[in-house]
């Protein structure tokens, strides 16, 4: 084995689930594995998926549970897995998610007595609350999730605004802010093409084009966008909004924009996955609207920046950090109002907007190269503080812990009658495997 510093990064999605924290984590490994250190992805298992990349992904046992939470769900007591981990001689772990992925870490530091750092890269008391309708067990899961994070030997927030959050629903360690970076070089996508993508969606040059990607919920200020929107229509200021993703509320989005009389100028194109293709609408977009005040570091905001195009942030936003008004962006408030002002200038400042735009590129984006680097420089003070007892961790019982938080979850949605019958039934299968999977550890303790 070589000398270079081992990383091993856990998290609960990787491709082909897609999300920030799964390109997060796919960043991490490349940029490590080139030339860094040797870097080591473990992850829920995923029927027929080959994992071809320059760096090793394991992974380990998991059961189906997408049709609840969007991604299956690990079992993290695999001994074949952990002692796989053990014989590639890890120097620290990194993980990226609370739930199974922080207790696996938990499991093989037990074993192998190296470091965990833990990043919080999104607001999980919205996605909990969101995703459990019975308060009391939501609250019960969000402890497990605070729990779990404060056994970790140092925590990172992607962003000052996480850290609040993460303080909110009861962490009470110490928390470094290391950011995230974006995957796009600096610099706009082909001119060409970008007039392409405009002719193609018929957007007249004279029309200013406003622009939305990500993942659509109305937790990300959608309705503050379509009721702003709404007000320019009024004032008859022409313009249009071009709405890139996909997600579980997007049909009442369109509902909802057809009953505002938004639907000529309103364009959903659906999810765009292909990078190259994501910045040639980025590049056709004249002004970012994201005001989200859910998520902790807004990549997009970035992706926006690294074409060019600045943003309309909510004053206080996580994604606001770091945006000066009028300079690298507009900042407005959680007013349809007030935003409908900012829109309306924009329109009519087009030349500003530029501007605005350039700023953004060479004020505001941040490479994956940059931040992988800074995250890097950091592992061995890491370690250095855990071998020599300074660490912050509190521990609990794993197990648990862990089959404690799964059964409140289970209990929570079967408990929901609005959800539809065959996930429900898909549902009770689960949690009879947990049942079965909790006898299987406590019988082996």
């Amino acid at each position: 084995m070589d000398d270079k510093l081992g990383v091993c990064l856990m998290n609960d999605s990787f491709p082909p689930i897609i999300d920030g924290v799964a390109n997060a984590v796919v960043n991490y490994a490349n940029i490590i594995s080139n030339g860094l250190g040797r870097a080591t992805v473990v992850t829920p298992e995923y029927p027929g998926v080959v994992d071809d990349y320059p760096f090793d992904v394991i992974r380990y046992r998991s059961i189906n549970t997408q049709k609840i939470w969007g991604y299956r769900m690990g079992y993290p007591f695999s001994s074949s897995k952990l002692n796989a981990l053990t014989m590639g001689e890890p120097s620290i772990i990194h993980s990226h998610c609370p739930f199974a992925s922080t207790v696996m870490a938990r499991v093989l530091r037990e074993k192998n007595n190296i470091p965990i750092v833990f990043t919080y890269h999104t607001k999980f008391d919205i996605d909990i609350y969101h995703a459990i309708p019975n308060k009391l067990m939501a609250d019960r899961v969000i402890k497990f999730v605070v729990n779990n994070i404060s056994a970790c030997d140092e925590v990172w927030t992607v962003s000052k605004g996480a850290g609040e959050n993460l303080r909110s629903i009861g962490y009470e360690g110490e928390i470094y802010v290391m950011e995230n970076g974006v995957d796009f070089p600096r610099g706009r996508a082909d001119s060409d093409e970008a007039y392409a993508l405009r002719s193609a969606f018929d957007i007249p040059d004279d029309t200013v084009l406003f622009l939305f990607v990500g993942r659509l919920m109305w937790y990300k200020g959608i309705k503050l966008i379509l009721d702003s929107l709404k007000i320019l229509d009024e004032k008859h200021i022409d313009f249009r909004m071009m709405f890139v993703g996909d997600g579980q509320e997007r049909d009442e989005m369109e509902k909802y924009a057809e009953e505002l009389g938004l639907s000529d100028k309103c364009i959903f194109t659906g999810a765009v996955y292909d990078r190259e293709e994501l910045r040639v609408f980025y590049t056709a977009g004249e002004l970012f609207l994201f005001p989200s005040e859910y998520d902790t570091n807004g990549i997009v905001v970035r992706e926006a920046a690294a074409c060019g195009v600045g943003s309309v942030l909510l004053e206080g936003s996580c994604a606001a950090e770091g945006i000066t008004d009028g300079r690298t962006g507009i900042i407005c408030k959680a007013d349809a109002v007030d935003m409908a002002k900012k829109l309306e200038f924009a329109a009519a400042n087009r030349e500003k907007l530029r501007e605005i735009g350039e700023n953004a590129m060479n004020e505001v984006y941040i490479s994956w190269e940059t931040a992988v680097k800074r995250a890097f420089d950091r592992y061995p003070a890491v370690i250095e503080r855990c071998m020599s007892g300074q660490t912050q961790r509190r521990e609990g019982v794993i197990q648990e812990e862990f089959f404690s938080a799964i059964d409140n979850i289970t209990d929570s949605i079967q408990r929901f009658r609005s959800i539809p019958a065959g996930i429900r039934k898909t549902n009770e299968k689960n949690r009879e495997k947990w049942h079965k999977f909790r006898e299987k550890v406590k019988k082996n303790k």
